[in-house]
């Protein structure tokens, strides 16, 4: 285990040049003074020489007095990372999805190719040997890398387990461009076409995840967001719904605490930009209704067995669904239509898809989706990704003229674009676009069913 609190000593002092008789060579020591009244001393011993030694004593000083001096030379890269882990980003991750997804990113793609390295001996080469590694194996996962080893190596200098970040200037290799904001890319060839979509929320209407299905690919909403949903969110009067939490694991702030296992605590979102106001379709709308009517009904039948925590997706006993409640039932909906085996996570891509494949811009659609910096481009091979039908057949041309009708003559996406650079100006959040009578009649236009 590293010893941080031993690494930041508030004075030193550097003892003169001794000759280690029974070795035949010479050493000096260092003390290491903390604010605790305790002290660490250090031996530097096996020169040769009186002049070796005192050279080496020289450069200690110099360390010593700009700050580089590293305590611990010995430190394991793979160790250091590991403490960074439990004692920095387990205190400031937003969530236990965030905590896990820089676990993973240490534990299957850092570890394994630094392996025993030192954390003092790393430097540049081996850093870029790491990118070009993980950029083989995926971009995407070598920007994260990136992240991660810029972000743990200035944590490590400034509590002077490191002189330099060896990190700092490495770039990743020239195929892979830096861009301003993070791009998620859809392939669209794992996205449900429009007829499909029709397909699935008709199967779905007599399953416990039709409420589910709607908020994800109408509204393009996350798991454990769609799971945070209360009725006490629903806006009745102006038809919109407002996001506001999320159902999920609690991450537990003390290091190397064991998960307690619960994954329905009411937790912040994802980022301040998932925090949304959106419109809701008049399919989905219509469906709450329907369904506050039941939660009623079964409210008055369990009685005091009922848990009223107002939560739109809950069992009859009012208790509100796990994050994988929704898994067997859509895999069954899936093969039971011939729908292709899709992840639940690509219904939000289909609705993503939904949007850019009619002129909204990547930018507008981020914001929709709750994304902080994201923008989003889109993989199409072929006509295959298509969403949208050229000949449309007859019993979907109503169903597409609700939820894709004729745009008025207005320039959309700049509208999209003017509203949301106002509301990332003022650092409000989406509901001062969503606000805007002209925004909310486009939205309404587009996305009725």
């Amino acid at each position: 285990m590293i010893d941080l609190p031993k690494a930041n000593y508030i004075e030193w002092n550097v003892k003169s040049v001794i000759k280690l008789n029974e070795r035949d060579t010479y050493a000096y020591r260092v003390v290491l003074n903390y604010q605790d009244g305790t002290n660490t001393i250090q031996q530097k011993s096996g020169f040769k020489t009186k002049k070796e030694a005192e050279a080496a004593r020289l450069q200690t000083i110099g360390e010593l007095s700009n700050g580089t001096y590293i305590v611990d030379t010995r430190i394991k890269t793979a160790d250091f990372l590991e403490y960074w882990l439990e004692y920095d980003i387990r205190k400031r991750a937003g969530s236990e999805n965030t905590y896990t997804t820089y676990s993973n990113i240490i534990q299957n793609h850092i570890v394994p190719i630094l392996k025993k390295k030192k954390l003092s001996q790393l430097d540049k080469s081996d850093i870029l040997r790491l990118y070009q590694n993980r950029t083989e194996y995926s971009i995407h996962i070598a920007r994260q890398v990136k992240t991660v080893m810029n972000t743990a190596l200035r944590y490590a200098v400034v509590h002077k387990l490191i002189a330099v970040n060896p990190a700092e200037g490495v770039n990743l290799p020239k195929t892979v461009k830096s861009k301003p904001y993070h791009v998620q890319t859809i392939d669209t060839q794992k996205t449900l076409t429009l007829e499909q979509i029709y397909v699935l929320l008709q199967a779905s209407k007599d399953t416990p995840i039709h409420m589910q299905i709607l908020f994800n690919v109408l509204l393009g909403l996350r798991r454990q967001e769609i799971n945070g949903l209360k009725y006490s969110d629903v806006d009745y009067i102006n038809r919109t719904i407002s996001v506001e939490r999320q159902l999920g694991k609690e991450l537990n702030r003390e290091p190397y605490a064991p998960n307690d296992g619960a994954t329905k605590k009411e937790l912040q979102l994802k980022t301040f930009s998932s925090k949304r106001v959106l419109p809701l379709p008049d399919l989905v709308f219509e469906a709450i209704v329907e369904e506050r009517k039941q939660y009623e009904k079964n409210r008055r039948r369990r009685g005091k067995y009922f848990f009223d925590g107002d939560y739109i997706c809950c069992s009859t006993y009012g208790k509100p669904r796990s994050k994988d409640f929704h898994w067997k039932h859509y895999k069954q909906l899936l093969q039971e239509t011939g729908l292709p085996d899709i992840r639940w996570h690509d219904l939000r891509s289909t609705y993503c898809t939904l949007l850019l494949k009619n002129n909204f811009s990547p930018k507008a659609v981020s914001k929709l989706m709750g994304h902080a910096r994201e923008l989003i481009t889109m993989d199409v091979y072929g006509d295959n990704g298509n969403i949208i039908a050229e000949e449309i057949p007859p019993e979907l041309l109503s169903y597409m003229e609700e939820v894709l009708p004729e745009k008025k003559k207005d320039n959309i996406e700049n509208v999209l674009d003017t509203l949301i650079n106002v509301e990332e100006s003022h650092r409000t959040n989406v509901r001062f676009a969503y606000t805007n009578p002209y925004f909310h009649d486009i939205i309404s236009l587009t996305f009725e069913c």
